[in-house]
């Protein structure tokens, strides 16, 4: 709690969390959420249930997974005459969306969420472990993740994030959202991005997904270094050098410099 100007008091959320207070925004991203009445749609940290009633207004299926308990209980008392919705006490990194999505008899959902600043990304690599079950994720986040999320090679924002958001989806930037839409106010803009889901490991021709992975996060391991540093201890330099002279990549590049499908390209000729 703390005490406002005019001596009244304000609680603030103690997990890390903002609540949307702004009817115009909230319309603003119904509309970028482009329900339907056949849609199951899972929202992460419903809060208040502001975006939740709008959710389930038009969506055929709606599970909402809230860890504050507080707001979980009275939530769970909000929709208790709603039948398209289901409310789940419970923290995300906690829940099988495979689960969530044979509860909302539903082969692929939408996801929705306003996410905590303080656990974003681990929060987007749940969600892409089950990439299987979803079919679109349309997220509230901190503009610089937002950005890291949508960069390209040789962006300044560019980096694992982006590489990972785009190995699994097509993201896109929506909108900025000012701090004055939410209550109480962050000291930094968010921002609304989509991710459609589209997971291009089959078109890279990446066999085994664990491996790759191993691989791409040594790559990004250490910013300053160039690729050859960092990959030298997972493949012998004169082999690596060589592969990145046949695909045209500067020996000098860092991995910030290469595109998803380039380092995709390197790894099956080094690992594969």
């Amino acid at each position: 709690m703390r005490r406002t100007k005019r001596g009244r008091t304000e609680r603030r959320p103690s997990l890390g969390q903002v609540f949307l207070r702004d009817p115009g925004v909230e319309q603003r991203i119904i509309s970028a959420l482009r329900l339907t009445a056949a849609d199951a749609v899972l929202e992460i940290g419903p809060g208040p249930g502001n975006m939740t009633r709008l959710i389930a207004a038009l969506a055929r299926h709606l599970t909402a997974v809230e860890f504050d308990p507080k707001l979980a209980g009275a939530l769970t008392r909000s929709f208790a005459s709603t039948p398209n919705v289901r409310l789940i006490h419970s923290d995300i990194l906690n829940v099988a969306l495979d689960e969530v999505a044979r509860g909302a008899a539903a082969e692929r959902i939408k996801v929705f969420g306003n996410l905590p600043y303080y656990i974003t990304s681990p929060i987007l690599l749940h969600l892409f472990r089950y990439h299987r079950f979803l079919s679109e994720i349309v997220v509230m986040v901190q503009l610089e993740v937002a950005q890291r999320m949508i960069a390209r090679a040789g962006d300044e924002h560019y980096g694992l994030l982006a590489v990972t958001c785009r190995y699994y989806s097509d993201p896109a930037l929506l909108f900025s959202i000012p701090p004055q839409a939410f209550r109480p106010q962050p000291k930094v803009t968010s921002a609304l991005v989509r991710m459609t889901v589209m997971p291009k490991g089959e078109a890279l021709g990446v066999r085994d997904e664990e491996a790759f992975w191993l691989w791409i996060r040594a790559a990004f391991a250490q910013k300053r270094k160039t690729l050859l540093n960092n990959w030298k201890a997972r493949c012998d330099p004169a082999r690596l050098q060589e592969a990145m002279r046949e695909l045209e990549i500067d020996l000098r590049a860092r991995a910030e410099a290469l595109s998803l499908e380039q380092l995709a390209a390197l790894y099956r000729r080094l690992a594969e």
